[in-house]
């Protein structure tokens, strides 16, 4: 017979790599490929009545923030842009969050274009949250304001979409080996 002193600790690796595998839980596929929503102080609205598949309200200052989702806020001042100009995500369903601060005074929304996809959340008055939900593949995208004029003002940015497993492309810093060249 085999005895180790090693079978406690191999016991509790084992017993933590399973609560890890367990804590990932499983996956999930999504159907939709976009939907929108908004989100302000008001009651929650009943299933399909805004037309966006039963939208939950939420206050402002603190929206859900689902898996997979990239938030923004719209200028509290009032000026035509966001607080962020770069955001990233991972291919799949990406949820965009865009908070209208209650001071802005402006109606605001949030819009995602690119590689065949033009999908707008509703606009949303000072104090709420639009939301969209849109599946995307990796690629560069657009972000903008849908509200008329907004986009041309500036109030926009881009939306990079990388393979899941892969982070934002890194910068390389001194030190780092030469890349790769083809052809060699």
């Amino acid at each position: 017979m085999f005895t180790s002193r090693r079978t406690p600790s191999l016991i509790a690796l084992a017993a933590a790599a399973s609560l890890a595998l367990a804590a990932c839980g499983s996956s999930s596929s999504t159907s939709s490929t976009s939907t929108g929503s908004t989100s302000s102080s008001s009651p929650a609205s009943p299933a399909g009545a805004s037309g966006y598949g039963g939208a939950t309200s939420t206050p402002a200052a603190a929206p859900a923030s689902p898996a997979g989702a990239v938030k923004l806020t719209a200028d509290p001042s009032g000026a035509l842009k966001f607080d962020v100009s770069t955001l990233h995500a991972k291919a799949g369903a990406v949820t965009v969050q865009m908070v209208n601060p209650a001071g802005s005074g402006l109606p605001h929304g949030v819009a995602v274009e690119g590689h065949g996809v033009d999908q707008d959340s509703k606009s949303v008055q000072s104090g709420a949250t639009a939301t969209l939900t849109v599946t995307l593949k990796p690629g560069t995208y657009q972000f903008y304001c849908p509200v008329k004029g907004h986009k041309a003002a500036g109030m926009k940015g881009t939306l990079i979409v990388t393979y899941p497993g892969m982070g934002p492309p890194r910068r390389r810093r001194p030190g780092d080996p030469a890349p790769l060249r083809s052809g060699r």
